[in-house]
């Protein structure tokens, strides 16, 4: 199938987790044709600092085929990975990692740093970027936007106390 396929089940998955309040960032893992996993960003409410998209996914998908190892697997994630999660997919033998929106501050793929080309890393993954980017970085501006937005009216509510 067509990663665009794919990565909109992963923008779906992004939705779930702005519902949530959560940053919008979706995850799936396909193996053979099939989603074998899928997760939203979760830190928030789940009160866990790991619990990014990719890494529930990996987790979930670990699960699902009784082995920590998802050789074979592929990951489609609508944000580029931060460094936490290029690890954890080095770890779990991602075959390939397909994202969507680069992400210039954190990113360790592509933008801020390049973790899965480091030499010493015992795993090699194939790297697709910018499927569905605009659709993908429209989903994490808006949320952005609104949140800025959401602070400017909090603060104008605020009354004023002279000093």
């Amino acid at each position: 199938m067509d990663d665009a396929v794919w990565m909109k089940e992963a923008l779906l998955e992004a939705d779930k987790g702005r519902n949530l309040g959560e940053v919008p960032v979706g995850a799936v893992v396909v193996k053979d044709g099939q989603i074998i996993a899928r997760a939203c960003n979760q830190p928030i409410s789940s009160c866990n600092p790991v619990a990014h998209a990719e890494i529930l996914a990996l987790q979930s998908a670990a699960r699902a085929i009784g082995n920590y190892r998802l050789v074979d697997c592929d990951l489609y994630v609508t944000l580029e990975p931060c460094t936490m999660c290029a690890g954890a997919i080095v770890h779990s033998r991602i075959r390939r990692l397909i994202y969507g929106a680069a992400e210039p501050k954190a990113g360790a793929v592509h933008s801020a740093a390049r973790v899965l080309e480091q030499p010493q890393m015992n795993h090699r993954v194939e790297v697709t970027g910018g499927v569905l980017q605009g659709e993908c970085s429209e989903m994490i501006s808006d949320f952005f936007r609104f949140r800025r937005q959401q602070r400017r009216e909090e603060k104008r509510k605020q009354p004023f106390v002279e000093k």
